[in-house]
């Protein structure tokens, strides 16, 4: 094997499910001027970071000196099907992703331990940086030059093998390596970060997201709005929350995941194999009143491995207050 074989091999020995390689150089310009495109539509809500450092987002090499290369990797998250709880008490749902632990530091640290591997087999003072959902990466579109999907109608990278429900780590590097080839690549247009419009995916004959998406963010042209997004509502907006909007939250107290769990790909895929990944099956559903008594303290404990604790108490009693009474009003329905 040569060295790209081996990084890939230890990789997947680190208990990542996917890895690819690609050049530092930059993401083409269409895709740039599509994701300026959607920023200035206003459909990107409120999430202002994501006007900064455009140019570097879409160039790794603006953000490590002399990077040659990408690594990127993937961790499946699909979890094992659990028996719903049954609970008299009104709880709120959490998705998928937030029943683990902090997939940020899980995955960091063994992207770590792949660049003292790197060191340890090629001698050299590596330069690197890793990056983890971190804003000025366009991670999904990295991923997918690195040939480990394509973007679909849900936003969501998708792997036809292992669905949408992948965390993403990149490791930045002045290293050369032998890079893979964009295999779910099929037009510009389609590989663009989010909310832009999609062409010839593999995904293409399919709306099934687009028709289970509760709010119509997820539009029938490919388009995406953050506004309506209750993903983005419960986790990123900040201030109070429009009532129209509030509504149509239901019960889910942290994110959405409609658009995944329709999704053909994600039906057929696997689940997490990674057996030292934390999951939590009691953070599936969360009791509401209990949520709206926690003190900063409490909050802290309970969440303090947990994606959830990056909300703050008080945001996640907003949300549980707007659950709390959207099931009062469906109960006060269902009696009348």
């Amino acid at each position: 094997m040569n060295l790209t074989d081996d990084i890939k091999h230890k990789a997947l020995e680190l208990g990542f499910d996917l890895v690819g390689v690609t050049d530092a150089s930059p993401i083409d310009n269409r895709r740039i001027e599509m994701f300026r495109c959607w920023l200035e539509s206003g459909l990107a809500g409120r999430m202002d970071y994501l006007h900064r450092d455009i140019e570097k987002r879409f160039n790794p090499a603006e953000l490590v000196q002399n990077a040659r290369s990408v690594i990127v990797v993937g961790l499946n998250f699909k979890p094992l099907k659990h028996p719903s709880s049954v609970t008299t008490v009104p709880s709120g749902k959490v998705v998928s992703y937030a029943r683990y632990e902090d997939y940020h530091t899980f995955l960091k640290v063994r992207l770590l331990k792949l660049t003292e591997y790197i060191s340890s087999v090629t001698g050299q003072d590596l330069q690197y940086k890793i990056y983890v959902d971190s804003a000025t990466l366009a991670e999904r579109s990295v991923a997918v030059k690195a040939g480990l999907g394509f973007i679909g109608k849900n936003q969501m990278l998708i792997n036809p093998e292992l669905g949408c429900q992948i965390f993403l780590g990149e490791l930045i590097t002045n290293l050369k390596l032998e890079a893979d080839k964009p295999t779910f690549y099929h037009s510009e247009r389609s590989e663009a970060e989010p909310g832009n419009l999609l062409e010839n995916t593999l995904c293409s004959n399919c709306y099934k997201c687009i028709d289970i998406c509760p709010t119509g963010a997820l539009m029938p042209n490919g388009q995406f709005d953050a506004n309506k997004c209750i993903n983005y509502l419960t986790i990123e907006y900040k201030g109070e929350i429009p009532p129209e909007m509030a509504v149509k939250i239901n019960d889910r107290l942290f994110g959405c995941e409609d658009c995944i769990l329709a999704c053909p790909y994600h039906n057929q895929a696997p689940t997490c194999k990674n057996e030292q990944f934390k999951y939590h099956t009691d953070r599936a559903e969360l009791d509401l009143l209990e949520l709206l008594a926690l003190s900063g303290k409490s909050f802290d404990e309970k969440f303090f491995d947990s994606p959830i604790k990056r909300l703050g108490v008080e945001r996640l009693k907003l949300n549980a207050g707007i659950c709390l009474e959207n099931i009062k009003k469906a109960g006060d329905k269902n009696t009348d």
